[in-house]
């Protein structure tokens, strides 16, 4: 599999911890950076200038380039790891055949703001990828812990198990464990609403309550989870079999990102409980916390699917119509169970 070429599009902390992985397994990448002189730094340092520095390249790994459809050209897996609301623009340069007999996974935990769509929905629609060309990589991970190889697991979901299998296989090394599931719609969806979550985690813990409510949160959390996942089974009329909810890359992520100091849907949401308005905690973090977009794309989704989502819907008030936070989790620890 060393013989595949892989490419890379973006910049951020999580593309780098994938390049990081993949080169560290053997592999020669093109790798998309947007801006040259972050290249030049790049390649001068060999590190990243403005994520994760401490993790080094062996940069003859590695061609640069500022060129996206010279990277996709010259890949045969792609791997798209930018910001969910940063996806039309930054592909928008490519040809409507460029993605023709590519594998593409996404590395993208969240709904394109602008369109509602999952990435696999966009890419079919702009470039006519079929889904079975289509994969996702996801949690639970932080792109730190990674970074400093610290244990960590990659779910793989595609509808054929043994490209999937092959692509994970690119990726398993003595710091990463992959597991491999076929659940390619419910997976994605996870990953757009245990960022939800975990930006509510984040108000409750400004709004100053405790560990025991935060345990009981984050259950009724899982719960409403299920409930959404199976509607999106029904939904996209899934033949997944023997899906299990409580594996890592639902409950294991939706734990992760609602506990720990790394998640920045979590230090968002905390500095909303705080006071600071949404503007102010953006600029304040200079981060994109994808979970801020995502409750606003999941309440216009849910017009369709018209689920009971009271949780969401708590934060999206919060968050888009300027509801108060200490009296909206005042009200939800009513219906908390």
């Amino acid at each position: 599999m060393n013989s595949q070429r892989i490419g890379i599009i973006g910049s951020g902390s999580w593309a780098t911890a994938i390049a990081k992985i993949v080169t560290d397994n053997g592999f020669s990448i093109n790798w998309w950076v947007r801006q040259a002189k972050n290249i030049e730094y790049f390649q001068k340092r060999h590190h990243n200038p403005h994520y994760l520095r401490n993790a080094y390249f062996d940069i003859a790994k590695i061609q640069f380039s500022d060129d996206l459809s010279k990277v996709v050209s010259d890949a045969d897996i792609i791997i798209i790891a930018v910001p969910s609301i940063h996806i039309e623009n930054s592909l928008a340069s490519l040809d409507a055949q460029a993605l023709q007999g590519k594998k593409v996974v996404s590395a993208v935990k969240g709904v394109l703001p602008n369109i509602n769509l999952l990435l696999n929905e966009y890419l079919a629609q702009k470039f006519g990828l079929p889904l079975t060309d289509y994969f996702t990589l996801l949690g639970p991970s932080h792109a730190e812990e990674v970074a400093s190889e610290q244990l960590s697991y990659l779910t793989f979901s595609g509808v054929e198990p043994e490209a999937t299998q092959a692509i994970a296989h690119c990726f398993k090394n003595e710091y990463i464990n992959t597991v491999v599931n076929n659940d390619i719609y419910g997976v994605q969806y996870a990953g757009v609403a245990k960022n939800i979550y975990a930006l509510g985690a984040g108000i409750a813990h400004g709004l100053e309550y405790g560990d025991n409510f935060l345990s009981v949160y984050i259950a009724n959390a899982a719960n409403e989870m299920n409930i959404l996942l199976t509607a999106v089974m029904h939904h996209y009329k899934q033949d997944c079999k023997d899906v299990n909810y409580s594996a890592s890359v639902y409950l294991g992520d939706l734990l992760v990102t609602c506990y720990s100091l790394h998640s920045r849907n979590r230090t968002f949401g905390n500095m909303i409980g705080k006071g600071y308005s949404v503007r102010s905690a953006e600029l304040e973090m200079n981060m994109v916390a994808e979970g801020y977009n995502a409750c606003k794309c999941i309440m216009a989704i849910n017009e369709c699917m018209k689920i009971d989502l009271p949780m969401i819907t708590a934060i999206y008030k919060i968050l888009w119509e300027g509801a108060d936070p200490g009296a909206s989790f005042k009200e939800m620890e009513k219906i908390l169970k």
